[in-house]
């Protein structure tokens, strides 16, 4: 088998409307396609990402919270790469999400922080 790179991660929103401007609006990302699923009454939202991945958006009615903290088995969080963790953080200030503290991965001498989508995911920013 030769995996080549991740295509897609999905991401189940509690509020559809929410998360997509979050995703769109403030983390920039565009849209390929939005589809609605009338026999799912659920909307499905490509978004694409730089480096030619996808996060693909989805509503469902009454999804079930998934615990993130404390830490929970399965996925832990997304991370995105960035030029500047600190320019990013305060980008994300001025639309009003709030990130933690600047930290340095004691292995790779890297800055990351972390953040959370609507849903409270974890997301984190980890510089180049």
């Amino acid at each position: 088998m030769e995996l080549q790179r991740i295509h897609h991660v999905a991401i189940i929103a509690s509020d559809y409307v929410k998360s997509k401007a979050f995703y769109t609006e403030i983390l920039g990302l565009k849209v390929i396609a939005e589809i609605y699923r009338a026999e799912r009454d659920s909307y499905k939202l490509d978004l694409a990402l730089p480096d030619g991945g996808q996060l693909e958006l989805f509503s469902f009615p009454s999804p079930p919270p998934r615990p993130s903290r404390p830490e929970a088995a399965g996925l832990r969080h997304l991370a995105f790469l960035v030029p500047d963790v600190g320019e990013a953080l305060a980008e994300l200030a001025s639309h009003g999400v709030a990130g933690e503290e600047i930290r340095v991965d004691e292995y790779t001498g890297k800055r990351f922080s972390f953040f959370a989508d609507p849903d409270g995911l974890p997301l984190e920013l980890y510089e180049a």
